[in-house]
């Protein structure tokens, strides 16, 4: 069995895209009817994410932790308990493509990790999306995502599992692994795209980059401005 562990905190206006994504992707033929169990981990949610889980057949896990690596760490738990041998993650504001299973069981590895990409950038200014494309593009190939991961039960009992910190959990975990002798295939897991949002309370994450993105973006144009008057 594959089990699929989303985090969740009121991400219920995009949890159900998330959820319609990972369905297609257990649904992918070359799978051959391998079960796939999808969990959704509620941390501190106060909307109708559980309910948009529900609806669409989802297992559901809470804590009160406001701790994405709590909140992973639970979900895979729970994963390992059901019998999974292999854990996928994934964030519930993210676009899985329909082979992203099957890739990373192709890559032939003990984890597989994989880019991510946003496809509307409309929501900020001028000079962003140049901007996070340079950065992106400088950390070559090793790119480790929380929302674009998988690793084997074994390889994830092996690591240690999910620590419980607020931000890079999934590079802790890939670490360990190597650590321990893991086989790592980066690029092993397709592109996934994922929201363009920048508010967050996580200093380090993905939406905390693209925040300072903007304001670097947002003072580039002002003195850019300045200058012209």
């Amino acid at each position: 069995m594959i089990s699929v562990v989303i985090p969740a905190h009121n991400e219920g206006p995009l949890l159900g895209e998330c959820l319609e994504a990972v369905a297609r992707a257990a649904h992918e033929p070359r799978l051959d009817h391998e079960p796939v169990d999808i969990v959704v981990v509620l941390d501190g949610c106060t909307d109708r994410s559980a309910a948009v889980a529900v609806r669409h057949g989802a297992q559901i896990v809470s804590l009160d932790a406001r701790c994405v690596g709590s909140a992973r760490a639970l979900g895979s738990s729970f994963a390992l308990g059901a019998g999974a041998r292999w854990i996928a993650c994934t964030d519930a504001d993210t676009i899985v493509p329909p082979d992203w299973l099957v890739a990373q069981l192709a890559a032939g590895a003990d984890a597989a990790c994989g880019p991510v990409g946003i496809v509307d950038w409309s929501a900020h200014p001028f000079g962003v999306r140049e901007r996070f494309l340079q950065h992106y593009g400088a950390l070559g190939e090793r790119r480790i995502h929380g929302a674009n991961l998988g690793i084997s039960a074994a390889a994830y009992r092996q690591a240690g599992g999910f620590l419980p910190l607020r931000q890079g959990e999934d590079a802790a975990l890939i670490a360990s692994l190597l650590e321990v002798g893991g086989r790592v295939a980066w690029n092993g897991s397709p592109r996934v795209t994922t929201s363009a949002r920048w508010e967050s309370l996580i200093e380090g994450g993905f939406a905390s980059l693209l925040r300072d993105l903007r304001e670097a973006s947002r003072l580039e144009l002002a003195g850019a401005a300045a200058v012209a008057a």
